[in-house]
This record gives structure tokens, sequence and C-alpha cells, in this order.
């Protein structure tokens, strides 16, 4: 009992000193939203993307540029209007993150689970879009070992200069690696303690947030590669626990699982989040659910407030843009499917 008042007494005080340190970041309204968005991705020139999940029946756009704040449905509106019994591999199905690499190359995930009803065959898939001629130029799918009916492919970072992607899979619990060179992905962590959610309650928005009276169990979710792409951090949303693991260890075909799991690192208490991402300088952000706020964990893991605001409703995903702006959407999922306020688009520069 004594260590773990002496741990909160710890974290309060770090928190608190990043409040007085972060006091100068701005939190800047860019964009608002009728309609639930997750992920947000920045191009180089400043195009803004925006992608919105098929967690309803009525999602006319999957993937949108924002273009002087509306959506416009990207690549084409062919790829935006699946419906059921339309070819799923040549449409989205329910898409839930997008990022843009370092070279400019935008990503599109979509892990085809509509709803949370169950993976829609054929439907798993990870997309390369050229921003230059705005053009697909790969896709990459994910079969049933890697994608089970259960599965939910939730976000991704990019490492362009290896070509491996690193994935999570927060329906079960796993982290995912696709060799971009060969297409060949594989399923790792899923036995693992750090992929999966911990029986805690989440207190959002004031209320606890619960599903049929019971607390949605929400597996590995945020993930980021740190600048020097030497580690995979991640943590489950329904969790309080950061870990990582190193790259090199997770391309390491020949790796037992055991072997694996010995090399997973258990990094920091860093509270509920959702979207994670690094930036240049190696400070961790994170978005904090419970606190409506975004802190960052410095490069020796103390954990600092950036900013805190009553709006950030579930701040979401991230995207850290090559001027170090910082782009997150707030999901409002714990208020229903009609919340009170608009979604939103929100810059922060630290």
């Amino acid at each position: 009992m004594r260590t773990a008042l002496t741990l909160a007494l710890v974290v309060q005080i770090l928190v608190a000193c990043g409040q007085e340190a972060q006091r100068g970041a701005s939190l800047e309204l860019v964009a608002e939203s009728k309609r639930q968005w997750t992920g947000v991705a920045a191009a180089p020139d400043g195009r803004l993307f925006v992608n919105y999940p098929r967690w309803s029946d009525d999602v006319p756009v999957s993937v949108a540029e924002l273009v002087e704040g509306a959506p416009v449905p990207y690549p084409t509106e062919a790829w935006n209007a699946w419906a059921p019994g339309v070819d799923p591999a040549t449409h989205f199905v329910c898409v839930q993150s997008v990022t843009v690499d370092d070279r400019g190359f935008l990503w599109i995930l979509d892990p085809a689970n509509p709803g949370f009803q169950g993976v829609v065959p054929g439907g798993p898939k990870l997309l390369k879009v050229d921003l230059g001629s705005d053009e697909i130029v790969e896709t990459f799918r994910f079969d049933e070992a890697v994608a089970p009916s259960n599965s939910y492919l939730n976000d991704l970072r990019v490492d362009s200069g290896r070509g491996v992607v690193y994935l999570s899979e927060s329906g079960t619990g796993a982290l995912v690696v696709l060799d971009t060179n060969t297409g060949r992905s594989r399923r790792l962590l899923a036995d693992h303690p750090s992929t999966k959610a911990e029986p805690i309650e989440l207190v959002i928005g004031g209320a606890s947030w619960k599903r049929g009276g019971q607390t949605p169990q929400v597996h590995a979710d945020g993930i980021a590669l740190s600048p020097d792409r030497a580690w995979v951090y991640y943590q489950a949303l329904t969790g309080r626990t950061m870990y990582r693991v190193p790259t090199a260890m997770l391309r390491d075909a020949d790796l037992s699982a055991d072997a694996l799991a010995a090399g997973v690192e258990r990094v920091a208490e860093s509270g509920v989040s959702d979207g994670i991402a690094f930036d240049a300088e190696g400070y961790l952000y994170l978005t904090s659910l419970e606190e409506d706020a975004i802190n960052r964990l410095t490069p020796d893991h103390a954990l600092e407030r950036v900013v805190h605001d009553a709006r950030l409703a579930w701040p979401d995903s991230f995207a850290v843009a090559t001027d170090g702006s910082i782009y997150f959407t707030t999901a409002q999922i714990h208020r229903g499917p009609n919340p009170p306020e608009p979604y939103r688009l929100w810059r922060i520069r630290p």
C-alpha cells in the first residue's frame, strides 16, 4: 500500500510539474464534424485527412480530405461506397486509422469489422496512397491467421527505411508486423498480457464507461514508433500501463514466442490512453481519456501534462506534422451516438 501511494504521489507531482512547464502550449480548433471520426493524418504540404469508422449504418464517407474544413471523399467516391454485398476488396468497409509516413505516403487501415459485428471476409487491408498522384500504389491484405473474425486492426506506424509496418489489434489483443517488401504479415504477442485489457473501471466525463453494464475490453490500441526506429510502444485502451518492445525482435521471424515475450518492457503507468505518437524530439504524446487532456512522456519516461480542456471529449488519434504541430481528433465515444457537441479536430503547438 505504501508503495502504491508513493507511486501515485510521484505521478501527481510529475503531472503538476508538467502543467507548469507546458502552460504555454496552445490549443487551436481546426475543424468540426457532425459525424464521428477517429484517425487524422497530416501531409508535408499541409493537406489533412480524416477517417470515419463504420460503427453505425449511416456512414457515407470512410476516408476524406479536409478542404477548407469540409470533408471530400478520398481517394475517390467509389472507394467510399461500400455496402453489404459490395466487394470488400475494392472498397473501404470500416476504416479505423490513417497516417502519413516520413516519405509523404498516406496509409489507410481498414480492419473491415463494421459495428464490431465481425470481420467481413476479404476486407482487412492496408492501402498505400501516393499523395502526388492521389493513386493507390499498393494494397496489403490480411488473412484470417492475422485478422481473425473477432479482430480489429486499430492503429499503425510505418518504418519506411526498413519497409516494415507495425500495427495494433484491439479486438483480441496482439501486434501485427507487415513486411512491405514481401507482403507477409505476422501476428505477435497474442498471448502476452501486455497486449490485453486490464481489469479496471474507466471514468470518463464524470461517469463510468459501460456497455451492457460492463466495462468494454479494448486491447492493444495506441501504438508508436520511437524516432530512432528501435522501439515500438503500445498500450491497451482499457488499461493504464505502457509497454515497449525492440523492433529488431519484432522483425526477427525466427525468434520464438517466449524469446519475444522476454523482450517486452513495462515503461510507465501512463493512464488511460487511446492514441499515442512520438514527436521528432523523442517526446511520446498520449491522449488522456479520464482527464480530458493531452499528456506526454519525456525521453526518460517522466509524465508531463501538455494541455487540459473540458472540450477534449475522448481525444483519440494523433498526427505529428513536419512543422512540429500536433493534430488530434475528439471522438466522444463515451457519449454514445448523439453527443451534445460536434466532433472536433484540434492542433497544439508545444
